[in-house]
């Protein structure tokens, strides 16, 4: 439920980032890579850290509520921005937030799941996160569309960032809600482990996840394609509404699916529905616009929340927090670099690269796969 809340209060943001950024900040979509770029890079500086601190205190729940704490006065600052600069410290005070919350949250998830249910478990959070951003982008659609005759550009985006922060109040609010898993009979103190104490299974899921981090750079640079092709900035909007719609849809039934059939083949599609989807944008028109964000949503649906069960299959419990912690910091590098090469192409090489070059990379990301896979791990009995 926090993260229904915090979605709708995130991603009423999220597809106006792009827009606001460049239309009305005049930023290139190289500043824009940077500003994701760097964002994602304070993500990996904390996620770690937290995970491994979530561990040790064996405390999940005070990492979860800063977490969501912090992402209200990130959307404060954006609302008030006036230059660039200020949107990268804002989209990075919220992305600290992520930080502190994403390994102890998912760790706690793992924690209190049955191992035969977790695939499950994960899609279900994932499913109720982006029914929030379902309910965000068309709140935020609307705005945009009522707002529309204002006759200053950003004054109708700058009203929504207003509004998602006062929502990611209530999210803060029921984070309060949460508590932590029981402790277990035969719990013992744990010595800080090194990273090496995480099995070699798990370093192998680690590097495959990794290979495809990063041919997927942040979505702003498919928002920024919706509005480069003529769609209106309430339209935009709209077609990320799809995304979500089919995401939040197809998450838990593909979370479930891959406690029945293996993750490693549920990733395998979804790279591959990525390739197709990417490849679709780089030839994007006004009407193919809708279809190539359903499909966009299929794929993170299929993979999301299958990858974090992925890690936490190969984790030992008392070292989850670390090593989702892990995860989501080796992720955020990568989509720093990815998210900065997008960037540089869409400047310099054409829009249409940006697009192609990840098609590309998704498939030999399929290719490694398939020569590097570990064995799946039999969770039950």
């Amino acid at each position: 439920m926090v993260s229904l809340f915090n979605d709708i209060s995130t991603e009423m943001i999220y597809p106006l980032l792009p827009l606001f950024t460049v239309a009305v900040l005049h930023a290139t979509a190289t500043d824009l890579g940077w500003i994701e770029g760097t964002a994602q890079a304070v993500v990996a500086l904390m996620t770690a850290w937290a995970g491994m601190r979530s561990d040790l205190a064996r405390a999940r729940v005070p990492w979860i509520r800063l977490g969501y704490g912090l992402p209200v006065a990130g959307k404060l600052v954006l609302a008030l921005a006036t230059t660039w600069p200020l949107v990268l410290i804002g989209r990075s005070v919220d992305r600290l937030g992520k930080g502190f919350r994403s390994g102890p949250r998912d760790a706690l998830i793992a924690d209190i799941t049955p191992d035969e249910l977790r695939g499950a478990a994960y899609g279900l959070e994932r499913a109720l996160d982006t029914a929030g951003a379902f309910i965000g982008v068309i709140a935020a659609a609307l705005l945009l569309w009522w707002l529309s005759d204002s006759g200053d550009a950003s004054r109708p985006i700058r009203i929504v960032l207003v509004i998602a922060a006062g929502l990611g109040v209530v999210a803060f609010a029921v984070a309060f809600f949460v508590r932590e898993a029981a402790p277990r009979d035969d719990a013992k103190p744990q010595a800080a482990p090194g990273p090496i104490a995480l099995p070699r299974a798990y370093w192998q899921t680690l590097a495959i996840l990794m290979v495809f981090a990063l041919a997927n750079s942040s979505d702003t640079f498919v928002l920024l394609r919706a509005s480069d092709v003529g769609l209106a900035p309430w339209t935009v909007v709209a077609a990320y509404a799809v995304y979500n719609l089919v995401y939040a849809l197809a998450s838990y039934p593909a979370g479930a699916l891959s406690d029945r059939i293996g993750r490693w083949t549920l990733v395998s599609i979804g790279w591959a529905i990525y390739a197709v989807a990417y490849a679709g944008f780089a030839i994007v028109t006004p009407v193919r616009v809708w279809p190539a964000f359903a499909v966009y949503g299929l794929y993170i649906a299929l993979t999301d929340g299958v990858g974090k069960a992925l890690i936490a299959d190969h984790a030992p419990r008392e070292h989850r927090g670390r090593a989702l912690g892990i995860y989501y910091a080796c992720l955020a590098g990568a989509t720093l670099i990815s998210s900065v090469a997008a960037g540089v192409l869409w400047d310099r090489v054409g829009h249409a690269a940006t697009f192609w070059a990840g098609s590309i990379a998704a498939i030999v990301s399929i290719a490694v796969l398939a020569v590097a896979r570990p064995r799946s791990v039999r969770q039950r009995g």
